[in-house]
């Protein structure tokens, strides 16, 4: 009973050690506590650390390798060569543009291409022109100047061809061109062409009828106010025509109203233009010449003056003066 009893309790003290942790957990000690007095007191046997085992690798998936879809090729037919075309140019001459025709001249154009024709009969055309023209519109101011210098034109030309009646022309067109100019000077005061033209006709007018004529009828101060205005306003005109006009001016009028002086400055004034000794303008070296003549001093250059106007001219009117001034020397 006794050894019943020591047993029950041994086994209430195991039990109470492993519940309150107290249990060393050692295998070889889990006697009974009655027996563990008796076991001979020995030093652990020292045991080599458990190598624990490595983690199990997990395997790496490895993709199966690709195995490369059979390319298909389809057969392709050789390609033969294309033949060699030769290229072949061909000029294409450009269209043929056939300009318009151009546009109608109007009169007074037509005019302007006659007078610089020169010869009567062209002169008598534009004449015939310009005239309908201011007659048509008697406010257009290029009608009524261009009428003036036709009526100028006309009429020194006849006088240049010594035609029989040519004082009747001069007289007739002279004063008709003095009407055609004072229209324009009306029509215009800031030009010149008004102003150059109406004196122009005074001079083929006076050489029909005589200077003094011409003075009785009080032309002189028209004359010289219309040249002179002329002058301020563009001494250039018509190859220099204001300057010589003047030169001339003061040359043929009658003592004392002459001016020779003056005359001879308009004239140097003159010589020094790009128009002097040209052509068109022969008719100023006779002009000087007979101003020079009067002067023992400058009767030389007079000289050289006329025999210079063959040269510059047929004109067989001033050379004819020339040819007689020359001879009077």
């Amino acid at each position: 009973m006794k050894k019943f009893t020591g047993t029950l309790m041994s086994f209430v003290l195991v039990l109470f050690l492993c519940t309150s942790n107290l249990w060393a957990g050692d295998s070889e000690i889990r006697t009974d506590p009655t027996e563990r007095s008796s076991m001979p007191l020995t030093e652990p046997e020292m045991t080599e650390p458990e190598i624990a085992e490595p983690d199990e690798v997990m395997p790496v998936a490895v993709a199966p390798p690709v195995v490369p879809e059979e390319v298909v090729t389809e057969e392709v037919a050789p390609i033969e060569p294309e033949a060699v075309v030769e290229e072949v140019v061909v000029e294409v001459e450009p269209p043929v543009v056939v300009p318009p025709p151009p546009a109608p001249k109007d009169d007074l154009t037509i005019a302007a291409e006659l007078i610089d024709m020169k010869g009567l009969e062209n002169y008598k055309k534009a004449l015939d022109l310009t005239t309908a023209a201011a007659k048509k519109d008697p406010n257009s101011f290029k009608a009524n100047w261009m009428a003036a210098e036709s009526c100028r034109k006309y009429g020194m030309d006849a006088q240049e061809l010594d035609l029989a009646d040519w004082k009747d022309t001069c007289k007739l067109y002279g004063k008709k061109g003095m009407a055609y100019g004072e229209k324009a000077i009306a029509l215009n005061p800031k030009k010149a062409d008004g102003y150059y033209w109406y004196g122009m006709n005074v001079g083929i007018y006076a050489d029909a009828t005589s200077i003094l004529t011409a003075l009785k009828e009080g032309l002189k101060d028209k004359t010289q106010n219309s040249f002179e205005t002329a002058y301020k306003i563009d001494k250039k005109y018509d190859k220099a025509g204001p300057i010589a006009a003047l030169g001339r001016f003061w040359f043929v009028l009658p003592w004392p109203l002459n001016d020779d002086d003056l005359s001879l400055e308009y004239y140097r004034e003159y010589q020094q233009t790009e128009f002097f000794a040209i052509p068109d303008t022969a008719q100023v070296n006779v002009h000087i010449a007979e101003l020079l003549m009067e002067s023992g001093s400058t009767e030389r250059e007079a000289k050289t003056l006329l025999e210079q106007v063959p040269k510059l001219t047929k004109n067989k009117y001033w050379n004819d003066k020339a040819k007689a001034l020359l001879e009077d020397m």
